[in-house]
Order: C-alpha cells, then sequence, then structure tokens
C-alpha cells in the first residue's frame, strides 16, 4: 500500500480501481472489522480525511479511530501470538476491547487480549486492565509475590487500592476483583489478608494536570518568514516559502522534516531550559472532565528530569513515549517534565471571526 494517489477533491488524480473498490466495501460494510480498520487506514494514507472517508462511507471519525487502531493491536497480537480461540473472537467482534490495549506493547497486547478474552471483559474494564499491566511493567523488582501473569497486575492494582480505601463496599468489591484476577498463590494469600486487616493506607492525590486553553486572539501569535535586510533582490523575495499554519495550533512546517510552532510567551515557557512539543489527543491523560477527546499540545522541558510529586513526566514505555505521574520516585529513567498542556482556541463561529465588520457592530 505505496505510492497511494492522494484524495480526488484535493487534486486531479482521479481515484484509482483499487481505492474505488476498498470505498464499496466499507459503504456495503462487507468482511470484517479487522478489514474496516484496514480500509479506512489504507484511505487515509491515501489523502482522504475522516471526513471524506465518513461522507463517502457512513463511518464517522470516532468510529474510523476505533477500528484502525484496533486492526492494528490485532495485527500485533496475532504477530505475538495468542489461543486460536481468543484469536477467533476478536477477529470477528471485540475493536473496541483492543483499541483501549493500544498503550501496551505488543508482548502485553498479546497476554492482555488473552486475559479480556478468558475473562469477557468489556471495552471499560479492559481500560482499568491495560492500565494495570501498563502500571505494574514499570517495576524494576516485581511486588513480593506477584508474578508477571496479567491476571497478577490486575490484582496488584486491586490489593494497592484497597488498601487506600477506607470505605468498607469500595474495599469489598477491590478485594472481590483481585481474587478473582489473581494466578499466584502467594499473591492471592496478600489480597485475603485485608478481609481481615482493615489497615488504611492513604491514597496520595494525583496533581492537576496543567491544561490551559487560549481565551483570545492575542495569545494565538502567528509565526512570518523573514525575508532579509536591505538591499535585497527579487530572488531574495522568491525563495521565502509560503507558510501555512496548521490547525488547531498554527504548527509550520518547511523543508526537510523541522517543523515550529508558535508558543505564547508565558513565563513557564519562556523560563524553561530544553522546551518542546509533542502532539497528541486529550484522552491519553487522565479524564478529568467530560469534554469529548481533542488534540493538544504537551510542552515539556527536557532538562527537567528529576522526579518530583506535583509533576507529570515523559518516560520510556516499551520504545514509545507516553507520559505518567509517579507517587513515589520512579524505578526509570524520566525523559522531561510536563509544563502545560495546551488546548487548541475554541472559536464559536469560524466564518463570524472572519468577517471583523460584523463583530464590530
Amino acid at each position: 500500500m505505496t505510492n497511494l494517489p492522494p484524495n480526488p477533491e484535493n487534486s486531479q488524480n482521479p481515484p484509482t480501481e483499487e481505492i474505488t473498490e476498498v470505498i464499496r466495501k466499507l459503504r456495503q460494510k462487507q468482511g470484517t472489522w479487522v478489514e474496516w480498520g484496514q480500509g479506512c487506514a489504507y484511505l487515509q494514507k491515501a489523502g482522504y480525511t475522516p471526513q471524506d472517508i465518513f461522507e463517502e462511507t457512513g463511518f464517522e471519525p470516532i468510529q474510523q479511530n476505533q477500528v484502525i487502531v484496533g486492526s492494528q493491536v490485532y495485527a500485533s497480537v496475532e504477530k505475538v501470538g495468542v489461543s486460536e480461540a481468543a484469536r477467533s473472537h476478536y477477529s470477528t467482534r471485540g475493536s473496541d476491547v483492543l483499541y483501549e490495549l493500544r498503550l501496551l506493547t505488543q508482548e502485553e497486547r498479546a497476554a492482555a487480549a488473552e486475559l479480556t478474552f478468558q475473562y469477557q471483559i468489556d471495552c471499560d474494564e479492559a481500560r482499568e486492565v491495560a492500565r494495570a499491566i501498563k502500571d505494574f511493567s514499570r517495576f524494576r523488582n516485581l511486588p513480593e509475590g506477584f508474578s508477571q501473569h496479567p491476571g497478577d497486575a490486575v490484582a496488584y492494582q486491586c490489593l494497592k487500592l484497597a488498601r487506600q480505601n477506607s470505605d468498607l463496599q469500595v474495599r469489598s468489591r477491590l478485594i472481590a476483583r483481585g481474587l478473582k484476577f489473581v494466578q499466584t498463590p502467594t499473591a492471592r494469600q496478600q489480597i485475603e489478608q485485608l478481609l481481615t486487616d482493615f489497615t488504611v493506607d492513604p491514597k496520595r492525590p494525583a496533581p492537576t494536570l496543567p491544561f490551559y486553553r487560549p481565551d483570545s486572539e492575542a495569545e494565538m501569535p502567528r509565526i512570518v518568514p523573514v525575508v532579509g535586510e536591505l538591499p535585497l533582490t527579487l530572488q531574495d523575495l522568491q525563495n521565502v516559502p509560503l507558510v501555512e499554519g496548521i490547525e488547531p495550533f498554527g504548527i509550520v512546517k518547511f523543508a526537510g522534516e523541522q517543523a515550529w510552532v508558535p508558543l505564547p510567551g508565558w513565563q513557564v515557557v519562556l523560563s524553561a531550559e530544553d522546551p518542546m512539543v509533542i502532539l497528541c489527543n486529550s484522552d491519553r491523560f487522565p479524564s478529568q472532565t467530560k469534554a469529548a477527546p481533542e488534540q493538544v499540545m504537551v510542552i515539556i522541558d527536557r532538562a527537567q528530569r528529576e522526579w518530583e510529586v506535583g509533576s507529570y513526566f515523559v518516560v520510556d514505555n516499551g520504545g514509545e513515549l507516553d507520559f505518567q505521574w509517579f507517587e513515589n520516585t520512579p524505578e526509570l529513567n524520566l525523559l522531561g517534565r510536563i509544563l502545560v498542556i495546551m488546548r487548541p482556541k475554541k472559536i464559536l463561529d469560524e466564518l463570524l471571526s472572519l468577517d471583523s465588520w460584523q463583530i464590530d457592530e
């Protein structure tokens, strides 16, 4: 699937027969959900936007994202290997469950997929399972009495949360859940001890994530190229590339792969020693509101690598960058501290904002 033609709406090239066939199959919901995800990914690589695909096939952008990511997880699970029963199950259903395993390594995905199939876990519980496995993988040395089995990872999460909770009903549910998933006898004994030991180890609350959304145009600067200092020639003027900001943050790309983005002159940005930006969706972070996921810019300082309890940090998670808060000094290298997470500015009426005379009235 290389050298694909671009979206015909943005180019003079008509769609190929292969693209037309992919669109037809998606429109008629032919094949499995895995094939739907592969088809949507194929169209995106061919230059189609999620909105284009929605108009052509009826797959909403949020559905496209789920089946694309889910099919990628399925492919990695199939590559590592799971039982035939689990593979067969997820080949026809469960895209929402596999989507929740996206942040795990390939080996962890396979183990988690086997576990979620074995216990018939839904997508909400799969999210908790993935988080437990991810947190468990950060231990340099496994907690005493626990194994690397994903069931023990979930059980350890339940053990930890139960110890931190004084509500007997919540505590009982966590103990029951831990006993349901635990695999190792020594780990089971630790969980069973909570049935008679009611000591509470208070949980340290996670810090509030530093989200920020600009409110005014003055906070959204624009990058403008510099021609040079006079005297200049016509050639100097023609050599300046056309600069088009990529929404929603106005990111600018020049020749090559390097890109820049304008940032407001906030003190936290100005005082950073080695600042840089990482783009991601807001659902990578613990949800603090019911707002829909959106693209955000995570501004980090690569020079700040010393742990402190009130900050989130960038870490290496199985070869991929990830963001994490640590209640205690972590057993892995920190790659930088999150300074602020910037949401795109909300524009209530984009067409109205282009007509300054309407705003003035």
